[in-house]
């Protein structure tokens, strides 16, 4: 598997030194544009899930165990972690943005029988496993109702409820800028809140928060060690954006709203990366200083992963039930409400079994990637040399998103 992994990631960074030198300067136009501060609100938060939330204060003790994971002795534990989540890996979704906004109109692959059905395969596993995060780390963020450690039907009520309120925002597209703006300001809101509780609580300057965000430098100056998986824990990290990055490319494809490929590049990797910094720089400082999040820091947090799940859930049911046509066109509100809950709800079982693997999901998409540029190679590649300027259907009207449904 790591093999395959590595393979992959070097394919991708060819891949993407391959578009900047071709079409570096072509104007990149979705089928739905938008504005610049709303394409990035929906990549933000389609691109991203509960573990944002979550698994920092779970995984820096990890981190700073040096003597039982030497590898990882190079850099701080909040260095690490941003490079687990920022920066270089979302050039992973760019990729997939250009190559489905740009290419695949021209190329066709995607609309291959068999290929669809693997990539609606990986669309609906991916959807199964955010809510299977989120299931499994409820328990730490909130003890008081359990033990800490076991799921309980509470925790099954918050997932559930979750997948039912994204299948229903899933039911016309213009909840998609609505949800991923309010989620993008919630999540600030949440900065600022934890940011303040830190400062009070643990009564400490304001030096202290700018040398957590000065430390993630360190990812920038060991840049080359993030590349390649560091352990097996960061081949799973690496696994699930490769997971992600097939169907939030589809996705935000369709938004973006007439940036050069460079300055799609940047905004990709740049933007996201700025609240990361922040959000797991705020995050460090509670886990170094020992300040407790117990009871209402808790909750806010979990219910802006619960945000952040409905967010990334909406869009790719939406994804996966436009390419297979289950439309509420075609099957009716409640038919395909009824649909989509059950299937999802049931496939979240099958991760919590261990039935399912994300890995497994991410070794699939590195597949499509090799055999989408064997098809180019072999049939395709005259026309994808001829290509010079998104598909030219597809025009700036910032007005659009309110007409489709």
């Amino acid at each position: 598997m790591t093999i395959w992994l590595n393979a992959g990631i070097i394919f991708t960074l060819l891949a993407i030194i391959t578009i900047l030198i071709k079409w570096g300067n072509v104007r990149v136009v979705g089928v739905t544009p938008v504005r610049t501060f709303t394409f990035i609100a929906i990549l933000f938060t389609s691109g991203l899930d509960v573990g944002l939330i979550m698994f920092p204060l779970t995984e820096f003790a990890g981190y700073a165990d040096i003597k039982a994971s030497p590898e990882y002795a190079f850099a701080n534990p909040l260095a690490i972690e941003f490079g687990y989540w920022g920066f270089l890996i979302w050039g992973f979704y760019f990729l997939t943005c250009f190559y489905f906004c740009v290419i695949e109109p021209k190329v066709k692959f995607f609309e291959i029988p068999w290929v669809k059905f693997i990539n609606n395969v990986v669309i609906i596993g991916t959807c199964a496993f955010t809510a299977y995060l989120l299931l499994t780390n409820l328990p730490w963020y909130l003890p008081e109702l359990g033990d800490g450690e076991s799921v309980i039907p509470t925790f099954y009520f918050v997932v559930l409820a979750a997948i039912c309120f994204a299948v229903y925002s899933s039911t016309d597209i213009k909840y998609v800028r609505i949800l991923s703006i309010a989620t993008t300001w919630l999540f600030i809101a949440l900065i600022g809140f934890m940011w303040a509780g830190a400062f009070v609580l643990g009564d400490s300057e304001m030096s202290a928060f700018t040398s957590n965000v000065a430390s993630i430098g360190v990812y920038f100056a060991n840049i080359n060690e993030f590349v390649l998986p560091l352990n097996d824990y960061h081949e799973f990290y690496l696994f699930w954006w490769f997971a992600w990055s097939i169907m939030i490319g589809q996705f935000t494809s369709r938004f973006v709203g007439g940036l050069k490929t460079y300055q799609v590049l940047g905004a990709m990797l740049i933007f996201p990366s700025i609240p990361i910094a922040i959000w797991f720089s705020v995050l460090y400082h509670y886990h170094d200083m020992g300040i407790p999040t117990q009871g209402i820091k808790n909750f806010a947090m979990v219910f802006v992963g619960v945000v952040f799940v409905i967010n990334s859930l909406d869009s790719l049911i939406r994804l996966y039930t436009d390419n297979l046509n289950l439309t509420v066109k075609r099957l009716g509100k409640l038919n395909y409400m009824a649909l989509n809950i059950v299937a999802l709800s049931l496939l979240t079982l099958l991760f919590k079994l261990e039935f399912l693997q994300i890995q497994w999901v991410g070794a699939l998409v590195i597949g499509l990637f090799f055999v989408c540029a064997g098809f180019i190679g072999y049939s395709k590649f005259k026309t994808v040399k001829n290509i010079d300027s998104s598909p030219k259907d597809n025009k700036i009207d910032y007005t659009k998103i309110e007409t489709v449904h």
